[in-house]
Formats: C-alpha cells, structure tokens, sequence
C-alpha cells in the first residue's frame, strides 16, 4: 500500500496564495475543476477504467486522498472510492444547479474533488464520485 503522507510532485510545496498563481500551477481543465468547483464530462477522465495498486492524490497540492484498494466500478462515469483518508478531506453541502448534494474537498488547498453519495457498496455505503482530473495517481512501487 502506498503512503499517503508522502507528497507527491508539489505536495510539500507552499500553496500558491492567489488565483493568478493557482492558474500557473494547474492546467486549463485541472483549474476549472479544482478551484472553479466545475465536472469533467462522464466516461472522459484518464483515471475512470484504471486499477491499478496505488494512491490518488489531489492534482492541486499532492495530498494522498484515495487508495486504489476502495476504488471501484459504480458505473457513474467518474472514478468511484468507497472510502477516503477522511482527515484529508471535508465536505460540505452544495446547492448548486438545482439540487442538494455533498460536496467533497481537498482539505490541505481547498480543492473541489467531486461529490460524495449514499448509494455506494459495503463496508462504509459511500460513493465518492471524484472528478479524475482533479487526482494525480501515485503507483505503488
């Protein structure tokens, strides 16, 4: 199993203190998604067929998120984890479009990872429906 504590490319680093320099870090899409709370189209993201053993972390600060062990094929569309390093993330109610939903967050740079549901499969009933693009994949060794 991967170590989450271990960062990852930029996940030592310090976080950039304005959009300007969130926009340098990020490309286009990463930055869409992450910072302007936006989704990926379904079936589109690098990460929603992949299974390999590893860690996904946030694209945005290098926080290990998800180990590949929860991850699993809810047929959504977007990566799918059944469960997350719950210290690592917050959540918290979006209201957006019409609906109610939770949101989930990187909670070392505030990035919008996705949505989290009730409706996912044993032991915890999550689905916590991640856009790929905000997740970098960390292999393990």
């Amino acid at each position: 199993m991967t170590d989450p504590e271990r960062p990852a490319d930029h996940g030592s680093e310090q976080l950039p203190e304005s959009e300007s320099e969130w926009r340098e870090r990020l490309d286009e899409e990463a930055y869409r998604v992450l910072r302007g709370r936006g989704t990926e189209a379904r079936f589109s993201g690098e990460h929603v067929d992949r299974d390999d053993d590893g860690m996904y972390r946030c694209r945005g600060c290098g926080t290990g998120l998800f180990d590949a062990t929860t991850k699993y094929d809810s047929g959504c569309g977007w990566p799918s984890f059944y469960a997350a390093e719950e210290e690592r993330i917050e959540t918290e109610v979006d209201t957006r479009h019409g609906m109610s939903r939770i949101e989930v967050k990187c909670s070392r740079c505030d990035g919008h990872l996705g949505h989290v549901f009730d409706d996912g499969p044993e032991p915890t009933g999550k689905r916590f429906c991640i856009n790929s693009v905000a997740l970098e994949f960390d292999p393990a060794e």
